[in-house]
């Protein structure tokens, strides 16, 4: 069923690629990657239900056979966010799915229709109905019904940390299992020994690709003071050429924000940022003239001399704004420890990235970094559908997803001793 799901997506990709632009706002590019990439999910698992599913033991015991079973955990809840309404919801339903759960799918009220449209795929794929619910609605109004179901097994959310902490504590006094992909604040450090005209295309894609609404998306920079002029001259340039406007537009290069609540919400963090003593390089309001200025788009945004504990530093902006902080170290190891350190300073801890030419500084950073996903000369984004994925900290629990690590959240473990000779005091 998964793989004739995956068959029909890019069958239908154009039409899936143009609804979710709709609804969406991103880019046609964006979203065709989007199409894409959940064809890739649901193909990847597909291959593992031919897998084994337990694993046979050998038993002290005389005449007795051990094996290990891993079975559905039966109903699970999925709650999935506005920024990649097609792939988060198959990244979860794919495993989910093939671990043999019923599965309720709660879509975010901004993109419901993107939801509908893959349970449709699922539908016209063969799945039977009972066993994939999608619910829509404004999770404020339906939400604790859905925590409160006896029948819940677990839950699987991706979105906010203040919405996942209140999700976990809900939940706490109830044997639910539960699984976060919460916020990121991911920091890219350009080490002394790159050229920066190697870095400088990776920033502009990990910052400003998909307006930057993604939990992977470099948000700041930590860079030497002696590079760093001449990096934010050429961030300035590659930022002033965006073009923003409609997804659907074959010439527009930074699509817009998913609500006007949202793009105020990013202007007040770069109006705070300003007053808290940052400089605003470009960008810092909302794109004037028409016809963008009847819709929400935010002009990509660049603030130099944020410090660690500045509000823009610390929280997730979830926008097209990037912020940069200055090393003034004395030297190579200096750099590498202060940069570490500041890398670090976060609450969250979903990705990292470091530029250098130099493998002992590469491997030292990615010893040292305390993120689920480390990148070296990569962007912070753009981790496949087999790669194991989640955060630590306040980015997310300990349960990964994708990869062969989600399926051990999907699934519980039995052990079975059967005893196959005679019993113990039978004379016959």
């Amino acid at each position: 069923m998964l793989a004739r799901a995956a068959a029909l997506i890019r069958a239908e990709g154009e039409n899936l690629t143009r609804l979710l632009v709709r609804e969406n706002g991103k880019l046609w590019s964006e979203a065709s990657v989007e199409v894409a990439k959940t064809a890739d999910f649901l193909d990847y698992y597909a291959g593992f239900a031919r897998q084994a599913t337990g694993v046979t033991l050998a038993d002290a015991r005389p005449d007795t056979l051990t094996s290990v079973r891993h079975e559905p955990l039966g109903v699970v809840l999925l709650i999935t966010p506005w920024n990649d309404p097609l792939l988060t919801p198959a990244r979860k339903l794919a495993p989910a799915l093939t671990c043999g759960n019923a599965v309720l799918l709660k879509p975010a009220p901004d993109t419901p229709l993107t939801a509908l449209a893959l349970a449709d795929v699922l539908s016209r794929a063969g799945l039977p109905g009972a066993v994939l619910t999608v619910i829509t609605g404004h999770t404020e109004e339906i939400g604790e019904s859905l925590l409160e179901a006896p029948e819940l097994a677990a839950l699987s959310f991706t979105g906010s940390t203040a919405v996942g902490r209140h999700l976990r504590a809900t939940l706490a006094r109830r044997n639910v299992r539960v699984q976060t992909e919460m916020g990121g604040k991911n920091a890219a450090v350009v080490f002394p020994s790159v050229d920066l005209g190697d870095v400088v295309p990776v920033l502009l894609q990990a910052g400003f690709a998909q307006a930057g609404q993604r939990c992977t998306a470099t948000s700041r920079v930590i860079v030497s003071d002696d590079q760093a002029e001449e990096l934010l001259d050429r961030l300035r340039s590659g930022i002033e050429a965006f073009v923003p406007g409609p997804g659907l537009e074959a010439g527009s290069t930074l699509g817009p924000l998913i609500s006007p609540a949202h793009r105020e919400r990013v202007h007040r963090f770069v109006a705070g940022a300003t007053d808290e003593g940052g400089r605003l390089v470009t960008g810092g309001d909302m794109v004037t003239g028409r016809p963008l200025d009847r819709g929400c788009f935010y002009a990509p945004t660049l603030v130099d001399q944020v410090a660690p504990d500045h509000v823009m530093w610390r929280d997730e902006v979830f926008g097209p704004v990037v912020a940069v902080h200055r090393v003034a170290a004395t030297s190579r190891q200096d750099f590498l420890d202060r940069s570490l350190a500041l890398a670090n300073d976060s609450p969250y801890g979903l990705t990292a990235s470091a530029f250098t030419a130099d493998l002992a500084e590469a491997m030292h950073f990615a010893d040292g970094v305390e993120t689920g996903q480390v990148s070296v000369n990569l962007p912070t984004s753009g981790w496949d559908v087999h790669h194991p994925f989640g955060g630590f900290g306040d980015s997310g629990s300990a349960f990964k997803e994708q990869g062969s690590e989600a399926l051990q959240f999907y699934s519980r473990v039995k052990t079975v001793a059967v005893r196959h000779g005679r019993l113990a005091g039978n004379a016959r």
